[in-house]
């Protein structure tokens, strides 16, 4: 499974049901690097066995075993007083008191498995950039949907974005025509799955309508919503010079 970034407890889930994944590993924020990158947390080495690390310099971290709870997760905090007489501690930490402080928690490891099948595997991922974020920089960036503009359930958003990916596929379509890149085959192959989109498109549209039935007008309403937002993509996507390279 190739996707975006995504929480350490995704990670943990994925690994419990065999599935591989390849998400992009976000970079270290500036408050957690350390003066000098050579001694960022990547470096320090953990060992399982006895629950410790290990840092460049050779010296060994513990932790007392307590267990903090952060937003979504908990974590352990490894230190040692080696920190205090350390000749790069000025390169090590900015911590003025406690000294060099690593946090783990328990995706910790589900985190770095997924690291080392990108690195592993850096051309697929290259291509899934390619590929994938291809389509959601054209409508984030050129046709300015950044955002869903109705929040009435999962059903709702889904046909939202369906009309603007619905859009976008027609527009690629016809691009691919005139540059004689499709045959007629290919075009009839491609009508369909628009057709297909279309239908899973229109039964998000009415499947909410129960909720609705008590108010026609909020039910109308929630119908002319969506066909302004298939416009807005279909419009933008024409007047807009597309510069992006063809995947």
């Amino acid at each position: 499974m190739i996707k975006d970034t995504t929480r350490g407890s995704e990670f943990h889930i994925a690994d419990q049901l065999g599935i591989n994944t390849l998400v992009a590993i976000p970079a270290i924020g500036r408050k957690s690097q350390a003066p000098n990158p050579d001694y960022n947390a990547e470096y320090f080495i953990y060992n399982s066995n006895d629950d410790t690390y290990t840092c460049p310099q050779g010296k060994q971290l513990t932790s007392n075993g307590t267990r903090y709870k952060g937003r979504n997760y908990t974590f352990k905090q490894y230190k040692t007083k080696a920190c205090k007489e350390c000749p790069v501690r000025d390169q090590c930490t900015r911590a003025k008191t406690n000294g060099k402080v690593i946090q783990r928690s328990q995706f910790t490891q589900n985190i770095q498995n997924n690291a080392q099948r990108v690195y592993k595997n850096e051309r697929l991922y290259k291509k899934r950039q390619a590929l994938v974020e291809h389509p959601y920089g054209t409508l984030k960036r050129q046709w300015g949907f950044d955002h869903i503009m109705t929040k009435k359930g999962i059903k709702a958003a889904s046909a939202d974005l369906g009309l603007m990916m619905l859009a976008y596929n027609l527009k690629r379509i016809l691009k691919l025509i005139k540059q004689k890149k499709l045959c007629f085959t290919n075009v009839k192959t491609a009508i369909n799955h628009l057709e297909m989109q279309l239908a899973l498109i229109l039964n998000c549209f009415y499947a909410p309508k129960k909720s609705f039935s008590k108010n026609i007008d909020s039910s109308i309403n929630f119908i002319k919503i969506r066909k302004i937002v298939f416009l807005r993509a279909l419009i933008g996507s024409f007047e807009t010079d597309c510069r992006c390279t063809p995947f």
